[in-house]
């Protein structure tokens, strides 16, 4: 209901207070601010509203939900608080709820670019890419100086193939805002698309400039090293990598031992006998590919996604919900739980996933799943669809890592801002993988990347054999074939030919030797 009663000046005054803390970015200040509205006056739409803003600007998702949430049933006719209760809500995951909100913005504000823009931000993480670019392309017809929409454009062209148009959409960001950080990042991601001098020049003058935000400095550093590259200035390139992997390192927290650990407790439940599976047929549909990140797992989806009976799903997260939501149930992380596990548990496991899957198999009757978290899974998804296919893809330990050691990733893979991590990291996926192969050496294809470059078609057949897909000669030719590559690091790599020489570390041989002398020993 709307306020009734005239606001105490205190009130008013507080109110004032945080909503210039918020526009300032200070949210704990506007909460302390907002803290004493609420003890004056529990109920106000307004201090909730401002509230949930400050605890959406610190990451508190679910505090932001429920603040959110009651201010936006006293007024369910305002755009602002439906709007951010949807991005409240589709950062805790709760997907289908926060676009029921989100498209209420819309009706509510049709005239307004914001409750488009963050719509299309929304469904682009679903990868309803299509449904995205109209929200994004809405909220330019509305503001065409919207530059987070025409980068949104930009990043679905990449994704759906189209590179000459995202070149021109990132191109045109940077015409208005040479800083954009962002465009900068799209454009040098493409990797088909050389930077030249100036390019370098205006990504230097915006590293210069004044009070740049921790992120807006990593993804300029991260820009200016694939300008630098084009330029083949190797020596000033890693130089400019290595300033904004530690950069970044400084933003995100990883415990290399806490991660050992965790393979050691990996190996020693999956090492005890486990019970047989009840249905052993059960996830035929299912072909789960395993990796490290930067290792060809796009390309060898992309290869299995021409073929007419296979759908590629991308990277998508529900292998690892199954097993966090099991985790919550038991009251017990994972692995701990795994040998008390029943047949009849995975098999109640292995239909959930399936039944959360079933939209990839609308139009296909297989589907891949690429998510880079799979691997310490693969013991849990034997256990839970032992019809499945699993491919264990890999690449040269020096290449892996100095690939993951050049990209910025959206989210996680917080290991790989720092070398002598990346390379620990990299021992303990080497020796899990190991383990799944040993264990399941029928069930598991090891698929080195090296050999599929080399030998594509030799390899094509191997890989359509190994899922008992029937041989189809469009599988050699993949680079042909349009869909949608929600991974915008490898979307324009993948529309070219399969190339033999692939290798990225020849330039940079004496500087990453620590690299290579640390993974050997």
């Amino acid at each position: 209901m709307p306020q009734q009663t005239p606001l105490s000046p205190a009130t008013r005054r507080l109110l004032a207070d945080a909503g210039a803390a918020l526009n300032r970015k200070q949210p704990e200040l506007a909460e302390r601010a907002l803290a004493q509205v609420l003890a004056l006056e529990p109920g106000l739409a307004d201090a909730q509203f401002l509230y949930g803003l400050a605890c959406l600007m610190r990451g508190d998702n679910a505090r932001a939900v429920d603040f959110l949430h009651k201010a936006a049933a006293q007024r369910p006719a305002d755009a602002n608080m439906q709007m951010y209760l949807g991005c409240a809500l589709h950062d805790t995951g709760a997907l289908e709820e926060a676009l029921q909100h989100l498209h209420r913005a819309c009706e509510l504000a049709s005239r307004q670019a914001a409750p488009w823009y963050n719509l299309g931000k929304a469904l682009k993480q679903q990868g309803q890419l299509q449904e995205a670019s109209q929200a994004f392309r809405r909220a330019l017809a509305l503001d065409e100086r919207h530059v987070l929409a025409r980068i949104g454009v930009a990043d679905i062209a990449t994704m759906q193939g189209d590179i000459p148009r995202a070149v021109t959409e990132y191109r045109r960001v940077l015409d208005q805002q040479p800083e954009r950080a962002e465009a900068w990042h799209g454009l040098a991601n493409l990797k088909t698309e050389s930077l030249g001098p100036a390019d370098i020049e205006l990504i230097r003058r915006a590293l210069r400039q004044p009070d740049l935000s921790p992120d807006t400095r990593v993804m300029l550093g991260f820009s200016l090293f694939r300008a630098l590259e084009d330029q083949q200035d190797y020596a000033g390139a890693f130089e400019a990598l290595r300033r904004a992997n530690a950069d970044k390192r400084r933003l995100v927290a990883w415990d290399a031992a806490a991660e050992r650990a965790q393979i050691d407790r990996i190996i020693e439940a999956f090492s005890a006998p486990l019970p047989a599976p009840m249905v052993p047929t059960l996830g035929h549909e299912v072909i789960l590919i395993a990796s490290m990140p930067r290792s060809g797992s796009t390309l060898v989806e992309h290869i299995l996604a021409t073929h007419p009976d296979v759908e590629g799903a991308n990277e998508i997260p529900d292998l690892p919900q199954v097993i966090e939501d099991e985790s919550r149930r038991r009251g017990q992380p994972f692995p701990q739980w795994v040998n008390a596990a029943t047949a009849d548990d995975w098999y109640r496991l292995g239909r959930d996933y399936l039944a959360r899957t079933a939209r990839w198999r609308e139009r296909r009757p297989r589907f891949t799943d690429k998510n880079v978290a799979n691997w310490p899974l693969l013991g849990a998804a034997r256990l839970m669809l032992p019809g499945a296919k699993i491919i264990q893809c890999h690449r040269d330990p020096v290449e892996t890592c100095f690939s993951c050691y050049r990209h910025l990733f959206r989210h996680g893979v917080h290991y790989s801002y720092d070398l002598d991590e990346m390379a620990e990291y990299y021992r303990d996926y080497e020796r899990l993988s190991a383990f799944w192969l040993a264990g399941h050496p029928r069930q598991v294809l090891d698929f080195p990347y090296e050999a599929l470059v080399q030998q594509p078609e030799a390899q094509i057949r191997r890989l359509l054999a190994f899922c008992e897909l029937p041989f189809d000669a469009a599988c050699l030719a993949p680079h042909q074939t349009r869909r949608e590559v929600l991974s915008t690091a490898s979307a324009a790599q993948v529309r070219q030919p399969i190339q033999r020489d692939t290798t990225h570390s020849t330039p940079y041989l004496e500087m990453l030797r620590p690299l290579r002398d640390r993974l050997a020993r």
